[in-house]
């Protein structure tokens, strides 16, 4: 009888080694696939690297691809409130293009849309050639570099200091080390640190959005899309929504039942184990989503938002980057609290590049599809059968397009 139990005692214990072997061998194979995958987000297409140089080469010798954006005679509609303004930043040529593209091509009112697309210093030469030699009139398409904006120095953008350290620190958030100081994340939360970390979130680009009051000092309302949505529907009446004499016009995301997207609270974002964000914020506070937010510029004047976010953003610094994971929806959060408008959530669908499964009704319904998350639907691991939501704007027969080789994915 005593061989018996200490038989199935050794047997249990056998069975109890294995299991919990097979889970971290389960647990490691996720945790792989999972940086994988983040390398294949943040890399460039050969592609799209193509593109750029292309088009740069192009603006050096082709005088079309040098011409001024918008022509002098249109410039007084760059500052005429009674336009349509969207902003987009970007050092994606083909993902801006399909945002400028898909805006007007979705709207009924083409002639009074204007773009103001901005870019970093190294891309602009390939983006103004882009638009310049594939104009979309009716509408007007502005592009800049951000060293066109005398505003933005360091003094005036202390933001541009937290950039730089985060910079530097990138690699605790990449490769083996990141892999083996954190086995004991789940492969969710592992993905949310990579992608916190990618190089996206290290750049001005991805901050442009806090100082639109004064990059644009003579408009008074703006839509800022990301470069990673597609526009279905007109977008016109946005301007005609009532903020309440708020800033933001935003979707909420703490309505949903998924846990990616639409289910997020402050407690999502930030480190509430960290007396300073558990001394000043709600974990249970509804959070919103950038990407396609309509701003009240003339509201957003009066308010002390920018100075907040640069407070927070240095906290945040002091602080060794412990009160979030790098981002800037984190500081924007804090930066906007009282000043967002809830909007209809038919405006604006997250999440396409997070679930698999989005259901597509929902997909043709929404005013903007935003394919936030790793599977952007110009990358290879772009979910097949949301691409063609994006890929329908792309003219794959455009000379620039078709020399380097950027192919219709394949369904």
């Amino acid at each position: 009888m005593k061989n018996n139990d200490y038989d199935l005692r050794s047997f249990a214990f056998r069975l109890k080694a294995t299991m919990e072997n097979m889970d971290r061998e389960l647990r490691t194979s996720r945790l792989s696939e999972q940086l994988n995958k983040h390398y294949a987000a943040i890399a460039i297409p050969k592609g799209l690297h193509c593109l750029s140089l292309r088009l740069t080469d192009e603006y050096s010798s082709n005088a079309l691809a040098r011409k001024q954006l918008p022509p002098p005679e249109l410039i007084p509609r760059l500052s005429d409130n009674s336009y349509f303004h969207f902003v987009v930043a970007s050092d994606n040529i083909l993902a801006a293009s399909v945002v400028v593209s898909s805006t007007i091509r979705s709207s009924s009112k083409r002639d009074r849309i204007v773009f103001h697309v901005i870019t970093d210093k190294k891309t602009y030469p390939a983006m103004h050639s882009w638009f310049a030699l594939n104009p979309l009139y009716p509408s007007i398409v502005e592009v800049k570099g951000v060293h066109q904006f005398d505003w933005l120095t360091r003094e005036n953008v202390p933001v541009l200091e937290a950039i730089e350290t985060q910079r530097t620190i990138r690699s605790r958030y990449h490769g083996d080390h990141l892999a083996r100081t954190n086995v004991g994340d789940s492969p969710r939360v592992f993905a949310a640190k990579l992608q916190a970390g990618s190089p996206t979130y290290t750049s001005v680009l991805n901050h442009i959005r806090i100082y639109l009051p004064e990059l644009f000092p003579s408009l008074n309302k703006v839509v800022f899309l990301d470069d990673d949505v597609v526009v279905q529907h007109d977008l016109s009446s946005l301007w005609d929504i009532d903020l309440a004499g708020k800033v933001n016009g935003a979707v909420e995301t703490c309505r949903g039942g998924d846990t990616w997207v639409m289910s997020k609270r402050f407690r999502n974002y930030f480190n509430f184990s960290h007396p300073l964000i558990a001394n000043n914020f709600d974990p249970s506070e509804c959070a919103w989503a950038y990407g396609m937010n309509i701003f009240d510029l003339g509201a957003w004047r009066k308010t002390t938002i920018k100075d907040k976010y640069h407070h927070w953003v240095k906290e945040n610094l002091n602080s060794n980057f412990t009160l979030w994971r790098l981002g800037t929806l984190p500081p924007g959060l804090i930066a906007f609290r009282g000043h967002v408008h809830p909007i209809d959530p038919s405006w604006h669908l997250l999440g396409l590049g997070y679930q698999e499964k989005t259901d597509i009704p929902s997909v043709q319904k929404a005013a903007v599809i935003h394919y936030n998350g790793q599977s952007k639907p110009w990358l290879e691991i772009g979910f097949k059968h949301l691409q063609p939501f994006w890929t329908r704007h792309v003219n794959y027969s455009n000379e620039f397009i078709r020399n380097c080789h950027i192919m219709e994915p394949q369904l």
